[in-house]
């Protein structure tokens, strides 16, 4: 990242603020995705972090945390998504899997799958941490930085996370047989 960029988009420069954001899109894009679990969300929660990081450029106080501002952006335009769409609807939505990344020989697909059902089990503030911290690999206390709060809170959520995965495996494994499997 250049920070000659930063401070030229500070001061208004389109040009350069638009080198600055397609740069980022995809890292973004990827964030919103893991912590939303659907690519329309996803795609929408990263517009609008753009569209504020471009309205709110002069506001960053140091250009070195170009970076660590957009997570911040980005994570926060999840937390509206993720309210609006639970407004909008409290219908079940059956989610595709990502084809397009490199296959996971160490897990089955049944494993996928129940992770991922509790996954979606955890509300938005956890699924941050999780994604920042196992995702993109950030030490806690930078995750707590991303997301303005405390690095107590962060590792906080982050064991809430996981314990609410591990108990959302845990009654997985131990829901009853259904008529198909007890026949077989």
């Amino acid at each position: 990242m250049d920070e000659a960029l930063v401070v030229r988009a500070q001061a208004g420069d389109a040009h350069a603020f638009a080198v600055l954001a397609s740069s980022a899109i995809d890292r973004l894009y990827a964030v919103a995705y893991r912590i939303l679990r659907d690519t329309e969300l996803a795609r929408d929660a990263t517009q609008d972090a753009v569209l504020e990081a471009w309205r709110d450029m002069p506001s960053l106080r140091d250009p070195r945390r170009w970076e660590a501002w957009t997570y911040r952006l980005v994570v926060h335009a999840c937390y509206d998504q993720r309210r609006s769409e639970q407004r909008l609807s409290a219908a079940i939505q059956f989610l595709r899997i990502d084809r397009s990344s490199v296959p996971d020989t160490a897990l089955s697909v049944a494993d996928r799958d129940e992770l991922e059902r509790g996954f979606r089990r955890l509300p938005a503030e956890q699924r941050a941490v999780v994604v920042l911290h196992h995702y993109l690999g950030l030490p806690l206390t930078e995750v707590a930085d991303v997301l303005g709060i405390p690095a107590g809170t962060a590792r906080s959520r982050l064991h809430h996370a996981t314990r609410r995965l591990r108990a959302a495996l845990s009654a997985d494994a131990t829901l009853p047989a259904t008529r198909e499997e007890r026949t077989v």
